[in-house]
């Protein structure tokens, strides 16, 4: 078996599992589940009736490629959303969801000759997939803390510069997971300074960036233009999971470096991760209508209007620059105790902040803290704020 298999760490929501494992919540409240990051609102009729009307594509073999229709829409997507120009044939590939392309595009671009292990840098707290990318890459995860005090933005000046010399991967979030900080031009300007000095690719993981309230987040393919720079080491992962309520459709697409999408269809054509012709229909269909985005975004809005200042008055929070997650501290600092008291007592599953973090630098920046995700209905989300308040006095 591959040594680095013993490497990976428990998924959090295994470890949460386990911390609630013998709890037996009061069984005359109902169940609310705050803690994963599921849409639950519905998928968009145009995209299942596309879906349906495609079901021929099931007789065939899918191209790696996809087909051009779509990578035009992806295209178009990226035109009509960030103003930004791609080539829909060479800077443009569709992936099966963020999550697929994200462990898949670290196999592809860690390069494990050498004396000194490649380095991938991530955020801390983090998507545990880009831990689990590095290590089976052969790659040591190298974590940069996202903390209040710096606008729950990595602090790069705290990478020594070793790390940054070895350095080929860096990965970043935003709006960010769990935090919802969104990258500033300024944040992308050292960032884009520090590749061009250390040849590192930049993976900008985009795929909560159409769940906002007022502005619509800064994305890496358009600071590069506001830059005046080109795609040179940049490569930008979205979804339909989130902006069109449709995780189980497994469907997004990657843009930028035309050179390493080059390498990434390569190896994606080995590993034999094509997309549905069913599904690639059902994508296009998603990514041509913005009328569900509208109208999912004003679902979400209406959630974080309606209890951010409610459990606010117990729990310190803020409404976050996007995303669907509220980050908030705990009493007395004990995230885990806090989750598994609240789903012993008011029967509401939450994750522990700690447990989306590692001990990196002397602390977990995510210890003390609990990941509340506003994806089940409003109703709920008003009585889970309610049962919470109640809870924390």
């Amino acid at each position: 078996m591959n040594p680095h298999l013993e490497l990976l760490h428990p998924y959090p929501f295994q470890r949460l599992r386990q911390l609630l494992a013998g709890v037996t919540p009061p069984a005359d409240k109902p169940h609310i589940n705050l803690s994963i990051g599921e849409p639950k609102h519905p998928t968009p009729e145009v995209v299942k009736q596309a879906l349906i009307g495609a079901l021929d594509g099931l007789a065939a073999y899918p191209a790696t490629l996809g087909s051009e229709a779509l990578r035009r829409s992806c295209a178009d997507w990226l035109a009509r959303r960030y103003q930004v120009t791609v080539d829909p044939v060479r800077e443009v590939l569709p992936v099966c969801g963020s999550r697929e392309a994200l462990f898949s595009f670290v196999q592809a671009v860690i390069d494990p000759r050498g004396d000194d292990k490649p380095v991938l840098i991530s955020p801390n707290p983090f998507y545990q997939i880009y831990e689990g990318a590095a290590l089976l890459a052969g790659a040591v995860p190298h974590y940069v803390n996202c903390v209040a005090a710096n606008r729950f933005q990595p602090d790069w000046d705290s990478v020594s510069e070793d790390i940054w010399r070895r350095t080929q991967v860096v990965i970043v979030c935003s709006p960010g997971n769990p935090t919802g900080a969104v990258m500033s031009l300024d944040d992308w300007r050292q960032l884009f300074a520090l590749s061009d000095r250390y040849g590192f690719v930049i993976a900008s993981d985009e795929c909560y960036s159409e769940i906002y309230f007022d502005t619509p987040p800064l994305g890496g393919l358009e600071a590069a233009r506001l830059l005046g720079r080109g795609h040179e080491r940049l490569v930008m992962f979205t979804s339909l999971s989130k902006r069109s309520n449709a995780p189980g459709l497994r469907s997004g697409f990657v843009a930028g470096d035309a050179r390493i999408l080059e390498k990434f269809l390569l190896y994606r054509t080995y590993h034999g991760s094509a997309m549905s012709q069913t599904v690639q229909e059902a994508s296009i269909a998603a990514w041509n209508d913005e009328a569900h985005v509208v109208d999912n975004r004003a679902a979400y809005a209406a959630k974080f209007d309606a209890i951010t200042a409610r459990i606010g008055k117990r729990l310190p929070v803020s409404r976050p620059d996007a995303g669907f997650y509220l980050w908030a501290e705990v009493p007395g600092g004990d995230d885990v105790a806090f989750a598994r008291e609240l789903f012993a007592r008011e029967h509401i599953t939450v994750l522990p902040g700690s447990f989306l973090a590692r001990d990196a630098h002397g602390v977990n920046p995510g210890a003390g803290r609990v990941r509340l995700a506003l994806v089940a209905p409003l109703a709920e989300c008003v009585a889970a704020a309610e049962r919470i308040e109640r809870f924390a006095r």
